[in-house]
């Protein structure tokens, strides 16, 4: 690049990504010694495959940390926007290719001298889609009009900052595989508030697949596990279900881990109506091609 003229540089990294390679790192994670999430089967194959996630995540670590060097070395540190994001959710159960929060919320690090006041953590919602007109309204430019994400600057700046009031992602094709099953191929639909999220899955009758690892031996292991009946009743539901719920309402801030579907609760009717019609105003806009969540009224014959 030119010395005293702006840039932008994306760098991209195939980590940590599968298929996930042994001893990525010089002091690899002990498969023993990790603390396992609560919808993880806890087997010897589970944990040395999640450990070698972890070799992976440390390994970009160091490569992310060469970028910062290179700004130092540079003299651009104090004058660049460095932000660090993931593009999908963790390649781990009900990750990367389903609605869960370990598939859809993913990691978002700014690091902006003079701008961000540092260590600062916030908990509003952001979409990816607010990237671009983020970035734009930095440089001093208007986002594009047909953009639909939302320039969260201020946000940033610490300035009064009006909050999305939810977010949403689908799921579809997943890689050019034929839509032999829910691994290449889902039809699934979210919406997240602040404390809830409904998950609106199409294609309730087929069960769940991992799109990344449904041929991995340790898959294969657990389902043999879970036919012999040796899983918890807890995770045979989660991960082997012949058929899933078609609407799944959570409370992010109690049930974390989403294990409890308040769907039909009473206590929650509200709520649930209230997702189930802001959920379907965002489908319509975008012409979604799948059936609409909110079933029309019965028609009153005469």
């Amino acid at each position: 690049m030119a010395k005293g003229k702006p840039f932008a540089l994306q760098l991209c990294s195939s980590d940590p990504h599968r298929p996930l390679d042994a001893n990525a790192i010089a002091a690899p994670h002990d498969p023993n010694k990790i603390k396992l999430p609560a919808h993880y089967p806890d087997t010897p194959s589970v944990r040395e495959d999640f450990a070698r996630y972890y070799d992976e995540i440390a390994r970009f670590d160091g490569f992310f940390a060469q970028v910062l060097a290179e700004l130092d070395k540079r003299g651009l540190a104090e004058n660049t926007l460095v932000v660090f994001a993931g593009d999908n959710g963790a390649s781990q159960f009900r990750g990367k290719g389903t609605l869960y929060e370990y598939g859809v919320h993913v990691p978002l690090l700014v690091r902006w001298p003079g701008k961000v006041k540092a260590g600062t953590v916030r908990k509003e919602l952001i979409s990816g889609e607010d990237f671009a007109p983020t970035f734009l309204e930095a440089c001093g430019l208007k986002p594009l009009p047909e953009m639909t994400g939302r320039s969260f600057l201020k946000l940033l700046r610490g300035e009064a900052y009006t909050e999305r009031r939810y977010v949403f992602a689908e799921r579809g094709s997943h890689g050019g595989g034929l839509p032999t099953g829910t691994q290449p191929f889902d039809l699934a639909r979210v919406i997240i508030g602040q404390r809830y999220k409904l998950v609106y899955t199409a294609l309730w009758q087929l069960p769940y697949q991992p799109v990344d690892f449904n041929n991995e031996p340790f898959w294969k292991e657990l389902q043999q596990m879970n036919k012999d009946g040796k899983l918890s009743p807890l995770h045979s539901r989660l991960l082997f279900s012949p058929t899933r719920p078609m609407f799944e309402l959570f409370d992010l801030e109690s049930d974390p881990n989403e294990f409890t579907n308040l769907i039909g609760s009473k206590e929650h009717d509200a709520i649930e109506q209230e997702l189930k019609a802001a959920l379907q105003e965002w489908m319509i806009l975008e012409r979604d091609y799948v059936p609409l969540p909110v079933p029309r009224p019965p028609v009153e014959r005469r």
